[in-house]
């Protein structure tokens, strides 16, 4: 199954037209990262989130060298969008934290300006979800949204955790990443759960 195109609707299925009438609603803003990654955010929401250029570090940290010349887009959603697209592409019928939609291999360049990109993929990030997890885990928000962002990028990559070797890889690399950028472990257990 195709993923979604958070850009530009190309087929009339309820997601695809559900995503076009929200992306013409939300102002998204493209930044680019250090290894030449382009980040273009959607809000689709008014609740708290990070800051675009601080998801583009996330971003960019996440997918590394991989993303040199290449672009991705993160969009932030509510439940209702998250449910929608989650049983339209997973047949799962809630909303859920995260999405990654991997850019099929055959998308290998699109033209965006000056210069040509080819799209890693997209990801779609419930903020609900998220707050509701992170005070359920008690983790901070910063923490749980760049997990969540990391996350959602190695999936773009190609990384899974379907099985428990390639879930421990996923999470290893995960850790690391996240050490890098400054944050805890996610996989830690809480302080309290920890006596």
């Amino acid at each position: 199954m195709a993923r979604p195109e958070l850009r530009r609707a190309r087929t009339r299925s309820p997601a695809a037209a559900a995503l076009a009438m929200s992306a013409a609603l939300a102002a998204g803003t493209a930044a680019t990262g250090a290894a030449g990654l382009a980040v273009e955010v959607q809000r689709a929401v008014r609740s708290w989130a990070p800051s675009k250029a601080r998801i583009g570090r996330w971003v960019s940290t996440a997918v590394g060298a991989r993303g040199a010349g290449a672009e991705i887009t993160v969009r932030v959603v509510g439940a209702a969008e998250s449910r929608r697209l989650n049983r339209g592409w997973r047949r799962r019928d809630y909303a859920t934290n995260v999405l990654s939609f991997p850019a099929p291999a055959e998308a290998a360049a699109r033209a965006t300006g000056a210069a040509p990109r080819r799209s890693l993929g997209d990801l779609v990030i419930c903020a609900p979800v998220l707050v509701r997890e992170a005070r359920e885990q008690g983790k901070t928000q910063a923490a749980h949204w760049a997990h969540l962002i990391v996350h959602g990028s190695l999936h773009l990559l190609g990384f899974d955790h379907e099985h428990d070797t390639e879930a421990r890889r996923m999470e290893r690399r995960e850790r690391r990443i996240l050490a890098a950028l400054g944050f805890p472990d996610p996989y830690a257990a809480p302080l309290q759960d920890q006596a």
